[in-house]
């Protein structure tokens, strides 16, 4: 019998990946090239704390795009998040809706979901598990 929870769970895993790390993408091009010009915080020295956020957003949004060490990349993004939410927004007030912490915690969930539950279908990943 055709089991649709089976046969979709991993496109819709790979379509959260995916987006996720588009997203995270983005935020990396903000801080180390500051694309697209005027958004927030712009474009950062790479050796600062914010450079070196952007340059792990990069890589990261990277990997996960592609399904490429999926599980190591979406550790490190979900650390830099709960890092990031802690020294950044929480000092700022305690409550997510006030101190702009929403994303990051999201964010931080959502990689560490995908690195639980792996990257799903379309990855590079997959595809060269199944060569051997």
């Amino acid at each position: 019998m055709f089991n649709q929870a089976s046969t979709w769970s991993p496109r819709a895993l790979a379509a959260l990946r995916i987006v996720a790390g588009l997203l995270f993408l983005a935020h990396g091009l903000v801080k180390l090239f500051g694309f697209p010009a005027g958004a927030e915080p712009g474009q950062q020295e790479l050796f600062s704390l914010f450079g070196i956020g952007g340059a792990i957003e990069l890589v990261t949004g990277v990997l996960l795009v592609l399904g490429l060490f999926t599980r190591p990349a979406a550790f490190i993004a979900s650390g830099q998040m709960a890092v990031a939410y802690w020294m950044f927004h929480f000092p700022r007030d305690p409550m997510p809706a006030v101190n702009g912490g929403d994303a990051a915690i999201l964010f931080c969930f959502v990689f560490l979901y995908i690195f639980t539950a792996g990257p799903g279908a379309w990855s590079l990943d997959e595809r060269g598990s199944k060569r051997f």
